[in-house]
């Protein structure tokens, strides 16, 4: 089983840039989108393919904004965590399978200040309540923008940005308290070194220069450890500022 997450940065710009072609030439079983923006049903082509398409929107628009295309019928749609201010930030969306649920999710940013902080903390928390919860009926699988850099080797100048966004004492901490809870950051599993981002600024040529952040993560309840086939940086991917990540499952 194939799954790709990406976010888009705007479902119709990245439509412009090769959206479409990308979802074609992958044909993986189910895509993760964060920060799609505007309604999908701005982008006609999205009918031509063979997916069912589920939307979760933000109260605000213009914001945020989830969508999953599937091959796979699913069981069972969740909307949100059940916490009415981040679920009108459109987070999570959750859709139950068979043999997994599976989470696509889109995480605060604390802001340049550290303003939401509080706030992303405290978002944390609450998700990862959640996956708990899920865990008690089947495993769990996460496709998402999580806004933080796991360790020093997660993004490329890691003494300048001890005390930004997503790079907090605060947030790397509680990334680390998750996956003690009984889960698996995939791409460790077959990648140890540096140097492997999937977000970069649009300025100063980030990207041409791989100056950027792993801040895109597939992760797996410990159940599902050993059915992990691969799990992938797609870093020649363009079309928005962060690129996709491809996990395989052997189910």
């Amino acid at each position: 089983m194939k799954i790709i997450s990406w976010n888009i940065n705007g479902i119709v710009a990245a439509a412009r840039k090769g959206l479409l072609e990308f979802v074609k030439k992958e044909d993986a079983d189910v895509y993760c989108f964060q920060e799609i923006k505007s309604s999908p049903a701005k982008v006609e082509e999205l009918k031509e393919l063979d997916y069912q398409i589920f939307y979760l929107p933000a109260e605000r628009k213009g914001y945020s904004g989830l969508m999953v295309l599937t091959k796979l019928h699913p069981l069972s749609i969740r909307e949100g965590v059940g916490e009415e201010e981040f679920d009108k930030e459109a987070r999570i969306l959750t859709l139950e399978f068979e043999k997994f649920f599976l989470v696509n999710g889109y995480f605060p940013h604390s802001r340049r200040d550290l303003e939401r902080l509080d706030f992303k903390l405290n978002f944390n928390q609450t998700f990862m309540d959640f996956c708990e919860e899920l865990r008690k009926q089947k495993p769990v699988v996460v496709g998402a923008d999580f806004n933080v850099a796991h360790k020093e080797i997660d993004l490329r100048n890691p003494k300048q940005n001890e005390t930004n966004a997503g790079f907090t004492a605060q947030e790397r901490q509680w990334f680390e308290l998750f996956l003690a809870q009984g889960y698996v950051d995939t791409f460790r599993e077959f990648v140890q070194e540096g140097g492997h981002y999937t977000w970069w600024s649009y300025m100063y040529n980030a990207r041409q220069k791989n100056i950027g952040w792993r801040i895109d993560y597939f992760i797996v309840s410990n159940e599902l450890k050993t059915n992990l086939k691969n799990s992938e940086i797609l870093r020649d991917v363009l079309g928005s500022d962060h690129c996709p990540i491809r996990l395989e499952l052997d189910l």
